[in-house]
């Protein structure tokens, strides 16, 4: 995964689900954040209810940008009932070999390409087999249809078990400087001690700050204080506290406006100090170190 960039642009709130980008501005979207030196793009088949990805492959040729010179990452295993996916009854999980098989063949077509950088397992299922898996990710990549595989919101002991069968490249989890449960509950460490790339999904942790609870505006003011300090905006802050950690987080930016991804771009070039990033612990958590 060197050649992906260091920021991630998400997709997720282009299409339906978010800023609903005609073909056009979608495509401009796409030339904003490669010209930004964004050229990975994070998919899975279910955004959108199951349309963004074909809006995104159509909009990539329109682009004009050559295919070996991004980087697309897709997701299977959620199943959601909509108008997509008639004859389900419930939201449920499916990482079956034949699932994973015919997922990959939809997004292949829907993204108009011959591969996919990574595939990504969409969230754990209680009863997912780890040898079915890897069955279904050796016939990929022997046909070169996926490069590499990843998963969604594995904890520490379900990413060793699965490197057992197969090698995982990329783990995506909920991890910001006000959702820590990665870097505490040794998460973090096995991505670390497995060299699996780990990426947040949610990098800005906004869910917890933005809130009219008694505790999220104390935790809001808090922050908007230090920041105030340096001079970041608390989206700076939040990316600035995980472009420091040594196993290499990339952060998976969400924004439908290019204004935005350049300024996640250059923050690469900011350095701060171990103690500032402490400061941001000790901010986000409210308690002084032991």
């Amino acid at each position: 995964m060197s050649n992906f960039s260091k920021v991630v642009a998400g997709v997720i709130r282009w299409g339906s689900w978010g800023a609903k980008l005609s073909s056009a501005k979608m495509a401009a979207m796409i030339n904003s954040c490669v010209e930004y030196g964004v050229t990975t793009f994070d998919h899975a088949d279910i955004y959108g209810n199951y349309t963004t990805e074909r809006e995104f492959g159509d909009a990539l040729i329109i682009s004009g940008i050559p295919r070996e010179q991004v980087q697309l990452i897709t997701k299977c295993g959620i199943i959601k009932p909509c108008s997509e996916k008639p004859g389900f009854q419930i939201s449920h999980y499916n990482t079956s070999k034949r699932h994973i098989l015919e997922s990959v063949e939809q997004s292949l077509d829907n993204l108009n390409t011959d591969y996919i950088d990574v595939l990504m397992i969409n969230r754990p299922s209680p009863v997912m087999n780890y040898e079915e898996m890897a069955e279904a990710f050796q016939i990929l990549s022997d046909s070169g249809k996926v490069k590499q595989f990843g998963a969604v919101n594995f904890s520490s002991a379900q990413l060793s078990a699965f490197s057992r069968y197969f090698p995982i490249m990329s783990n995506q989890v909920e991890l910001s400087m006000t959702h820590l449960a990665p870097l505490q509950d040794g998460t973090i460490d096995t991505c670390m001690e497995h060299q699996i790339v780990p990426m947040s999904w949610s990098p800005l942790g906004g869910g917890s700050i933005y809130t009219n609870t008694k505790a999220g505006k104390k935790l809001e003011m808090r922050l908007q204080k230090l920041a105030d300090k340096y001079g970041w905006s608390l989206s700076d802050m939040a990316l600035l506290f995980l472009m420091y950690h040594p196993a290499g987080i990339i952060p998976v930016v969400n924004y439908s406006k290019a204004d935005k991804i350049k300024e996640s771009v250059e923050l690469l070039d900011v350095v701060i100090s171990n103690e500032q990033w402490f400061e941001i612990l000790i901010a986000s958590t409210g308690e002084e170190l032991p």
